[in-house]
């Protein structure tokens, strides 16, 4: 089986393992959604969830962000690490929104990622989940993992990755193809301990024996 048709398939068994798959940040609007992808970063989503409910409640949005102490800010997303340079560089986003882009986000990725802090998988997660735009396929720490065991990459660095699995995908795969492969990856092919007993995929992966793909064999539809 080429890996278009094996990741055609496994496309098709995560659609029915995670049918309502969506981003696991809470949010409002798209510009809390993009403060709460930069605080994510080497931050687990669940801290930064425990965050954002008194950064937002205090600072809305790009106006009140642009111009809040700096120390309060810091101070309110301490716990998610490396607040200072989080801090610095949603502050200078809120303020290159508001200067450039008439105080809303910009719906390309090469004017997202002109933003401070705001790198390639930041830009694809914002502008896929908060205004569906399809930019690319965001690869973070769980879609690298997954890619490599899998064998739908033979790459190591994320913009290879993502190069090669949108080369494989249909466009409009994109989006739902990436949450769904992160939440796998956080739910069941884990870093240490993979659930491979109970895995929806095992069949279509090298490291458990790759098998014809028969969505009725391999794609129980069970949600994981």
């Amino acid at each position: 089986m080429s890996r278009r048709e094996r990741i055609l398939c496994i496309a098709e068994c995560l659609n029915q393992a995670y049918p309502g798959a969506s981003c696991e940040l809470d949010f409002g609007t798209p510009f809390q959604l993009l403060t709460a992808t930069i605080l994510s970063a080497q931050c687990t989503d669940r801290r930064v969830n425990m965050v954002t409910p008194a950064l937002f409640e205090r600072f809305p949005g790009p106006v009140e962000l642009a111009s809040a102490p700096r120390e309060e800010l810091e101070e309110l997303i301490r716990s998610t690490g490396f607040f200072r340079n989080k801090a610095r560089s949603i502050q200078e986003a809120a303020r290159m929104v508001l200067a450039e882009f008439g105080g809303e986000l910009p719906r390309s990725l090469e004017e997202m990622i002109r933003l401070p802090g705001v790198g390639k998988k930041t830009a694809k997660v914002v502008l896929g989940e908060a205004f569906r735009i399809s930019a690319g396929i965001a690869v973070d720490t769980h879609v690298r993992r997954l890619a490599g065991r899998l064998d739908l990459s033979d790459e190591r660095e994320p913009d290879r990755i993502s190069t090669e699995l949108e080369d494989l995908l249909p466009r409009e795969m994109w989006l739902d193809f990436s949450l769904r492969l992160v939440l796998h990856g956080r739910r069941v092919c884990t870093a240490r301990a993979p659930a491979c007993e109970s895995c929806v995929l095992a069949a279509l992966c090298p490291a458990d024996g790759s098998g014809p793909c028969s969505p009725s064999a391999h794609c129980s539809g069970d949600s994981v």
